[in-house]
This record gives C-alpha cells, structure tokens and sequence, in this order.
C-alpha cells in the first residue's frame, strides 16, 4: 500500500501574508487533499528579532479568510526545542558538528570567503577542527557558540516533482552551515527538518527561491537517519515590473484586500486561472479539487499585471 500523504502549510510571522503566500499555500492544500491527505499546520517563529507582534492570528484570520483547512492542532515551532536539541546531540555524537565563534561580520570580512549571488556568504571554514567543544570554545575566547554542520564534499542532485532537477554542491556554495545560532537557538534548516519528520511530512510544496535549501536539508536528513519528502518547488508571484512579492513591504496584503471588502473567492479564482485551471472567477478551493493537477501549472513566474488587481478590487 501506498504510504499517506501528509502535507504542511508552514508559514512565518513575521510579517503580513501576501498574494504569493496565498498561490503557494493553496496549491499545497489543492495537491494534498485531491489526493485525500492530510495537511499538518506549523507556525515557524523561530527567528526572534523578525517575528511581529499579532501575526500568528493574523496569518491565521488570513488562511481561514482563503478557506484553508488543515488537520489537528497548529505546531508552534517554538514549542519544539527539546527534540531540536536531541537531534543537535545526536549529530555532535556521530561528528556531524563543530563550535564556531565566527561573527556574520567576520564571515563577510573573510578574504577567502566568495560571495553567492547577492545575499549569502559562504562560511569558509575558519573554526572547523580549532576546538573540541563548545565549553573549549567560549572559554578560549570569551565569545558567544554557534554550532557549524560539517557538510560532506560533492554535488548532490535533488529531484523535485515540478522544477527541473538541480544540483547543488552545499560545501562550496555555502560551507559548513549552522544549525544552532550563538544564543542557543536552534536554526532554520535544521528545525524544518526536525519539525517534518516529527508530523510526518511526505510532501513539501513550496516556493522555488527555497530550492536551494532543499539541499542543505536532505543532507541533514541524511546525517539523522530521517526519510527525503517529495518535494514541489513552484515558481514565484511577482508584480508587473518583475519584482519578487515581500513581507517587509506588505505587498498586496491578504489583510489588507480582507479590509477593504475583496472577495476571498476572487482570490482563489486568480490563483486557479494561473495554475491553469479553467474554472469560474470566484470559488471557494474545495471547488478546484477535481480540477488540479500539477502537470498544469505553468513552469514560470506568475506576473501579477493590473487587470489582475483590477478584477480582485471589483470583487468588493
């Protein structure tokens, strides 16, 4: 028998959702439950400075305003530290980790450390075998420990259900990536990862600027013994001039289009219209269930023009 399909809507609150969280989480929902899965919720809050205040109910007024469902209670990631530091023991055990002193500031500084596209430095390896414990390592210089996962040489080739197949050579694009931040956090990667396989992940469909990652987390995967979900990287909503939907600029807010009298179900149409489905311009999702399929959805981005935002508009 074929193994339950469970999939996740894990979003952040760190800011208001926009029109490209909404294309992403319901074509998560449509590809889980015309497959009749389940749909785990995960609120991911982790990252402390970013999270803003009242956006956990926001997001959720939010998915509920879309029609969105999901299965049992939302997992606040936060909630999760225990089996996060188990798994941090478990890779310090087999190897798999080294303390590191390194400033993001001295990571930039690093001569020998290139730069990846415009955001991301690769860690060039300054503390890799200089200490043998976290405790050696803040007594020896007074600073605060993150911990490093030492990441495996060579290429690794991830297979997506949607985007082409990628290669990804994580130990010279990134280095060794961290896995706890210097205050004792655990960090992303390895907290997804943590997090899938304790609610039973089998599919991860999500935006394709996170394909990279999928890289960074197979390997963890590896390290802990933990199963590979099928993963569905899907292009991004930008806006008529090509640029990528943000948070920070709350960008064509759900919130904002609830305030102001938008139709939820004139969402979901523009969503179905561009995920290639020919349906009425107005439905709740559960209505685009017979009519999904991935093999449908177009393999760009999705360019949000202004007859776009003008048929969303006359919905009030």
């Amino acid at each position: 028998m074929d193994a339950p399909i469970v999939g996740r809507l894990a979003p952040s609150p760190t800011g208001l959702l926009h029109l490209g969280h909404a294309r992403s989480f319901l074509l998560a929902w449509w590809s889980v439950r015309s497959r009749g899965g389940r749909l785990v919720l995960r609120m991911e809050d982790l990252d402390g400075p970013r999270v803003r205040p009242g956006m956990v109910d926001a997001t959720l007024r939010d998915l509920e305003w879309l029609g969105l469902d999901w299965d049992g209670e939302m997992l606040i990631q936060s909630s999760g530290f225990e089996r996060m530091h188990a798994a941090l023991a478990r890779l310090s055990e087999s190897g798999g980790l080294y303390a590191c002193v390194c400033s993001r500031a001295d990571v930039r500084s690093a001569a020998s450390a290139p730069q990846q596209g415009d955001t991301e430095v690769r860690y060039p390896g300054t503390c890799r075998g200089k200490f043998d414990s976290a405790k050696e390592a803040e007594r020896a210089t007074g600073r605060a420990v993150s911990l490093r996962f030492r990441v495996p040489e060579g290429a690794l080739r991830v297979r997506d259900a949607f985007a082409p197949e990628a290669s990804f050579d994580v130990a010279a694009e990134v280095g060794d990536f961290m896995v706890r931040k210097r205050d004792g956090t655990p960090a992303y990667q390895l907290a997804v990862v943590v997090d899938d396989a304790f609610q039973g992940v089998t599919e991860v469909l999500r935006g394709d600027d996170l394909l990279p990652s999928a890289a960074r987390q197979w390997h963890l995967q590896q390290a802990l013994g933990l199963g590979h979900p099928t993963w569905v990287h899907v292009p991004l909503v930008l806006d008529a001039s090509g640029r990528r939907l943000a948070k920070r600029a709350d960008d064509l807010s759900l919130c904002a289009l609830r305030d102001h009298g938008v139709d939820p179900r004139a969402v979901v149409g523009w969503v179905a219209k561009q995920s290639g489905m020919r349906l009425a311009p107005r439905l709740r999702p559960h209505e685009a269930l017979e009519s999904w399929s991935l093999s449908r959805l177009p393999p760009g981005p999705v360019r949000l023009s202004a007859e776009d935002l003008a048929i969303l508009w006359e919905s009030r």
